[in-house]
């Protein structure tokens, strides 16, 4: 049995029973929902739900010896090195996350359309974290409260840095997927907000989309650096979180807690943010049924969503004076990205006057309302955690 205020005893073994396999998949579910936001890091949620350390010896379970056993065919010694079955609910979660908020409950799009109503949201999870992390330290010294703030200067300026332009190289790729890979396992920094800094966010994701298509080997060429990058950045940094964690156990949790703090800047619910808007355009037959729709939609008035990340609309027709069915449309695909955000402080006296504010007090109110349903959920999980703590069964979080 672990004791609340030890680690030393994870990586040994897997803790994992099949009983919590469920739970777990919840939990790998809410990480992928975080990675899917911008701005938000899986491994923050990670913290906040208490398997942090748990996560990063699972990761470091899957070593060179544990390959060589998979390939000399082994597997007793696999599922008795590996942390499988911990392993095995996260990944499922978090796959079914992506999945779930991307193709159902489209999240990213949400984020542009109400973003006060779910930057509220994590803006409470993550300060109701800290407060119960900060809890979990217990008493403080001048070396503690250094670390915190390091952590939350180190946080504070990745999260404000401009993006720059770099090369395609494939070098520079596979430094992009090993810095998006550490990012995301660091609580309060982005791997999708780190290769927007890297100007690759883009890049990376345009060449995920040609994967099916005729330029399928060209987008194979680029993700497999990125990929290996990753892999790479995995290997490394995660042995590295994993021997502060064992040495150093409360000066690293003040240093992820500083980290958290430091994001929050970007998390603010009530920002103005500036967007860059990427425009594409191709011909298309007027016949084919996204023209048709494009054409109806602006015969009536309705103009494009604009706050989407991403719209279409329909541009003039080419060659109006060929047959009907041989005339083609100028189809035009435009992408919004977010490049800065300073936030504001919103006038609660007046937000239907606030001009911040498109949808005059829904959104102020919102985000405050969303902030505060955040922060209480945090706190019920706090509570749980304690009370498994009581029972003498923590993965390693420590709060009293």
């Amino acid at each position: 049995m672990v004791s609340p205020n030890d680690v030393r005893g994870l990586p040994e073994s897997d803790l994992t029973r099949i009983r919590e396999m469920p739970f777990l998949y919840l939990k790998g579910f809410a990480m992928g929902s975080a990675d899917v936001v911008p701005g938000v890091s899986g491994g923050t949620m990670a913290l906040i739900l208490g398997i942090y350390s748990r996560l990063i010896f699972a990761i470091k379970s899957v070593d060179l010896e544990s390959i060589r056993q998979v390939f000399t065919l082994k597997w007793g010694e696999v599922f008795e090195r590996i942390h499988w079955m911990f392993l095995i609910s996260i990944f499922l979660g978090g796959v079914s996350a992506i999945f779930f908020f991307t193709r159902v409950v489209a999240l990213p799009v949400l984020m542009h359309t109400h973003p006060e109503i779910i930057y509220g949201l994590f803006f409470g999870l993550i300060a109701g974290s800290i407060l119960l992390l900060l809890k979990a330290v217990g008493d403080v010294g001048w070396r503690e409260v250094a670390t915190v703030a390091a952590g939350a200067a180190i946080g504070f300026r990745i999260v404000t840095l401009v993006p720059t332009d770099t090369p395609e190289t494939v070098l520079f790729v596979f430094l992009s997927g090993s810095l998006a890979v550490t990012a995301m396992i660091l609580p309060g920094i982005s791997g999708s907000f780190i290769l927007l800094i890297l100007r690759k966010y883009e890049y990376i994701l345009g060449n995920i989309a040609l994967l099916g298509t005729e330029r399928t080997m060209e987008a194979v060429l680029v993700l497999i650096p990125f990929g290996l990058g990753m892999v790479a950045g995995l290997v490394v940094f995660v042995r590295l979180l994993s021997w502060l964690i064992k040495r150093y156990h409360i000066l690293t949790l003040c240093l992820l807690v500083g980290f958290m703090a430091g994001s929050l800047y970007v998390i603010w619910p009530f920002q103005e943010r500036e967007y860059t808007e990427i425009v594409d355009s191709q011909e298309m037959p007027i016949q084919d049924p996204l023209v048709q729709e494009l054409m109806e939609r602006e015969q009536e008035g309705r103009e494009p969503e604009r706050r989407r990340p991403e719209y279409w609309k329909a541009g003039p027709v080419i060659n109006p004076e060929d047959p009907e069915t041989e005339q083609k449309v100028e189809v035009i695909h435009v992408r919004r990205r977010l490049i800065s955000s300073s936030p504001y402080w919103p006038d609660w006296t007046a937000p239907s006057s606030d001009d911040r504010f498109e949808g005059g007090w829904g959104p102020l109110y919102g985000g405050l309302g969303t902030m505060f349903a955040g922060f209480l959920l945090v706190g019920y999980l706090g509570r749980l955690m304690r009370r498994k703590n009581t029972d003498g069964s923590s993965d390693g979080i420590g709060l009293p």
